[in-house]
């Protein structure tokens, strides 16, 4: 007895220790020695002990914690009878103390939900005894405000816990459990909340009294989670708010037909205080969500009457929606209006034309407050964008009112932004201007919406963009400077800018007029205009915004005017002709590259305007008729022959800028290498001229290799940034010419600099990936561009180079020993994560004969696959599913490829290795991402037929020396262990 009171007490001070301590030493010392007991045989009647006699809270947690560690553990589980005596155990606890520290009773709640969940399917004399949940949990429910409160979250935290997936089992159980539990309980646990809620909502409850508030905040929790319940298993991330749709089974369609339901929750909102009604209103936005098909027409238009309905009564009384999140999930609410119901069925509701007049007003009020709730803006311009987007296939004959309130949205989304340009200024605000994920997200929607009535748009925009920009020029001409009253303008500038791009970019060809595309030509004309202005300023001064905002407009007008697909007639360029003297769309990608370059000369060191600058380049090489176009240019022939850090500075080494070393330069080379692939031909002397700047950076390094004492660090430096250089270069060669003459440059001069290199940095992470990257580009056989002739080895000597790389950087890596946690994926496994991608290239390209390495006693082949199985085995499995690049190098489709062409080098592994690989394909095929279990089960597929082939072999008369010995090996481990296969269901 004494020995059980003494544990009890170390116990209770390692829990105190481990909770309450400010000293980390301490803290890690006790959470060792607690994660010693959990694991302990006498674990079971410790918990018990503590949540019997232990006297703190954080004794009565770590129990709990440790019980459902208990439940969960897939190996040597807990007997039945054990569980169901601790889920009887857990119940009788929580009735016999319903005042439990709140984390105490969440965790014991946790626990039931656990075993409840795990138990699904267990039999006790043919009856399924976990399965009576609501009988179980009934006495609570029929007590006190307390006790029905500790039932509600029970039940709550049950639905929780089989809507949520548990990765260390396969998903497949899980889905079977879920729908087991959805088909027999979950619409029973429905009613009861909804049964509940009315009862309490017709009871005078104190909502003051935090047990009462208690009592309703998790009755309507309980009917969210029932809700949003993941019914037919599709939903792998919650926080998307795509899914729209809440599949709800037929068998709850009475629950929807009758309108007390839905009437229930609009009438707990307008009762309810603002610290409870926003989960009210999250129950609407699912309700309002129900799948379309649970209804016939009728009853959907029925249905959606009653749901506009009860959104008016909110409209017409909106004060609770001054509270953020009353306002918040109000908007989502009314997103969801539209994205489950068409426009056509809106339209001939009873009180449409009010309801859109509220609606309108509503967004315009809210968009003129710029600063409340700016995220929940999202789902008006979502709500808006949808309805214009739909009127061109409305066939009601009811009018949809929209050309009347849409320009009202349009106004003020405009007009509150710009007015905002200037608060924001005076007060030090956060500027929507920096979110760039938030613009585009906002204009994108923008787009759509400002098509409708297009000439009120863009008279609207053209009216304020002069203004703007008149008053930008007065700004400019007053002496002296004023530097606030420019940044206003500049800021309301870079707001229509970016909002020109936007319209543009909603041009939808079916639906647009000459009068329309004559229209952006004078927005397009404006905007060329003020860039002319602001680039005269850049060698003074120049303003980030409106130049990201100007890079915004070009890749819009790029999607709609230029390329193969677009009218050539258009009045877009009639317009340009006209103001500006850019008659053809030669002339117009004259001022891109004009552009280009001078950011690339003025913005170097800015990573954003870089960054959007090269990819504008890189998207205008893209086009079969645009890049041929571009090579004619001066100012592209010009980028061609003049790439040096003089002309652009982000390319220096030595700039102050680090963009030197960012992969933007790949980027910039992919682009010229694609203008000069059209531009060369089979003209090697161009080639050369083109490859000089990188030549002479080469053959400097080479030089400083050369010598015992060299500057490590601008060596480094420059090999990173030729590294990216080239790989944009080899990117951009897809042709056989192009890429032979780039080979025929590398190797074998310049190809032995990147494994010295390798031998040099391995433990720098910023110089090896580089390189790493470059290798995998170059094995690439992208559009078939590595078909070498008959007589040719050029194929085995790019495998060799390859092997070696990984050979080389693979043994360098599996010295390193143990490797701190924080630094695992940059140090180790992004590395091995690229040798991966360079062996699955060079593997599956289909340009080497792998049976001449063993005929001519050549042992490339044979090291890379070594090296590859050796750095396999230095990562966890977890490991390997945890990290996504990882798991798709090495599942999709390396472990395809060698299970399918190289069988015969896995069946010669040692058995550990295969056990390991065997191990990896069964975590693999429970992965919830679909190309690492595809991968698994092809893998699979090529080991059974592997071995199915073997055992045919073996029951065939066959010479001794047919096949190697050791490659039976594979087949005896599993006659061994038929186990592995079985758990395959093979």
């Amino acid at each position: 007895m004494a020995e059980r009171e003494q544990s009890l007490a170390q116990l209770e001070l390692l829990c105190k220790q481990l909770y309450e301590t400010t000293d980390s030493a301490q803290r890690v010392q006790a959470e060792k020695t607690l994660l010693d007991f959990t694991n302990s045989p006498d674990c079971l009647s410790q918990c018990q002990l503590l949540l019997e006699r232990g006297s703190s809270s954080y004794a009565q947690l770590l129990a709990s914690t440790c019980l459902s560690k208990l439940i969960a553990r897939s190996t040597n589980p807990l007997p039945l009878e054990q569980r169901i005596d601790i889920r009887n155990y857990v119940l009788t606890y929580l009735a016999s103390r319903p005042k439990l520290t709140s984390f105490v009773s969440q965790a014991l709640i946790q626990l039931f939900a656990r075993i409840t969940k795990l138990g699904w399917f267990d039999c006790q004399k043919e009856d399924f005894v976990f399965r009576n949940v609501i009988t179980d949990i009934t006495s609570f429910l029929q007590g006190g405000v307390e006790y029905c409160m500790i039932g509600v979250m029970l039940l709550s935290e049950l639905v929780n816990e089989m809507n949520q997936a548990d990765t260390t089992r396969p998903i497949t159980k899980h889905r079977k459990i879920a729908s087991s539990f959805r088909d027999v309980t979950l619409f029973d646990i429905f009613t009861l909340s909804c049964t509940l809620l009315r009862e309490a909502s017709g009871k005078q409850l104190n909502l003051n009294d935090e047990h009462q508030h208690g009592l309703f905040l998790h009755l309507l929790k309980l009917g969210f989670n029932c809700l949003n319940f993941d019914f037919i298993g599709t939903a792998s991330d919650e926080s998307s708010d795509d899914l729209c749709t809440v599949q709800i089974p037929t068998s709850w369609r009475m629950a929807f037909l009758d309108t007390s339901t839905l009437q229930l929750f609009f009438d707990l909102y307008c009762s309810l205080p603002p610290t409870l009604s926003p989960l009210v209103l999250s129950c609407l936005v699912q309700v309002a969500s129900v799948r379309r098909s649970l209804f016939n027409n009728t009853e959907r238009a029925k249905f959606l009457s009653h749901l506009v309905d009860g959104v008016k009564r909110i409209l017409e009384n909106p004060q609770s929606l001054s509270d953020p999140n009353n306002y918040h999930e109000f908007c989502r609410l009314l997103a969801r209006l539209k994205s489950n119901y068409q426009l056509g069925e809106l339209v001939k509701v009873e009180n449409y034309p009010d309801v859109i007049r509220l609606i309108a007003n509503f967004t315009v009020t809210s968009l003129q407050h710029w600063a409340f709730a700016p995220n929940s803006v999202h789902y008006l311009l979502s709500l808006w964008q949808r309805l214009t987007a739909s009127v061109p296939y409305v066939k009601a004959t009811e009018p949809h009112l929209l050309e009347t309130y849409t320009p009202e949205v349009t106004k003020a989304y405009i007009t509150s932004r710009l007015e905002s340009v200037h608060i924001i200024l005076r007060d030090a605000l956060d500027d929507p201007l920096e979110d760039a994920g938030l613009i585009m997200q906002q204009l994108d929607q923008l787009s759509t919406i400002g098509r409708c009535e297009y000439e009120k748009t863009c008279a609207l925009v053209v009216q304020l963009f002069d203004q703007a920009a008149q008053a930008y020029q007065e700004a400019l001409r007053c002496s002296p400077l004023r530097p606030v009253d420019i940044a206003v303008q500049e800021g309301r500038l870079s707001w229509l800018v970016y909002m020109i791009g936007s319209v543009i970019g909603g041009r939808v060809s079916f639906t647009s007029t000459d009068e329309h595309d004559a229209m952006d030509g004078e927005l397009v004309c404006r905007v060329l205009q003020l860039m002319n202005l602001t680039d005269s300023r850049l060698p003074q001064a120049g303003n980030e915004k409106l130049e990201l905002a100007m890079l915004s407009f070009f890749e819009q007008f790029r999607k709609i005017y230029i390329g193969d697909q677009v009218q050539k007639s258009s009045k877009v360029y009639r317009r340009l002709s006209e103001v500006l003297g850019l008659t053809d769309e030669t002339m117009v990608l004259s001022i891109f590259i004009g552009k280009i370059i001078t950011n690339l000369k003025y913005w170097g060191r800015s990573e954003p305007i870089l960054a959007k600058t090269l990819n504008l380049l890189n998207d205008l090489s893209v086009g079969y008729s645009s890049v041929r176009k571009l090579v004619k240019l001066r100012a592209v022939q010009f980028m061609l022959n003049n790439r040096t850090s003089e002309r652009f500075p982000f390319l220096g080494i030595n700039s102050q800028s680090s963009l030197g070393d960012m992969r933007c330069r790949t980027t910039f080379y992919t682009a010229l290498g694609r203008l000069l692939v059209v531009d060369l031909g089979e003209d090697e002397d161009q080639f050369e001229q083109f490859m000089m700047p990188l030549t002479a950076s080469f053959e400097g390094i080479l030089q400083m290799f050369s010598s015992n004492n060299f500057n490590q660090e601008e060596a480094k430096r420059t090999l990173v940034g030729l590294s990216r250089d080239l790989r944009g270069i080899a990117f951009a060669f897809n042709t056989k010419t192009s890429y032979m003459m780039l080979f025929d440059w590398l190797y074998p001069r310049y190809m032995p600099v990147f494994l010295r290199a390798i031998e040099f940095w391995y433990l720098e992470p910023s110089c090896t990936t580089p390189i790493l990257k470059l290798m995998a580009e170059l094995v690439q056989n992208r559009s078939q561009r590595l078909q070498f002739d008959v007589i040719s080895p050029n194929g085995i000597l790019l495998f060799r180079e390859a092997s070696k790389m990984i050979t080389t950087y693979g043994n360098r890596i599996l010295s390193l020993g143990e490797v701190p946690k924080d630094q695992l994926y940059p140090l180790k496994l992004k590395g091995i994560s690229i040798c991966f991608s360079i062996l699955k290239a060079a593997l599956c390209g289909n340009y080497v004969n792998f049976g001449v390495f063993r005929l001519y006693g050549d042992d490339a082949l044979d090291n890379a696959l070594q090296t590859a199985v050796k750095l396999l085995l230095t990562i966890p499995h977890t490991d390997l599913l945890n990290y996504p690049k990882l798991s798709q190098s090495y599942f999709s489709p390396l472990l395809e490829c060698l299970t399918l062409d190289h069988m015969n080098f896995l069946a010669s592994l040692e058995p550990p290795v295969l056990l390991y690989i065997l191990s990896s394909i069964s975590e693999g095929l429970s992965a919830l991402d679909t190309m690492v279990c595809t991968s698994c089960c092809a893998s699979l597929d090529h080991i059974v037929t592997y071995l199915f082939r073997q055992l045919s072999r073996n029951g065939k008369k066959r010479p001794p020396s047919s096949v190697p010995r050791e490659n039976d090996r594979l087949l005896h481990i599993l006659q061994q262990r038929p186990d592995i296969l079985q758990q395959y269901g093979v």
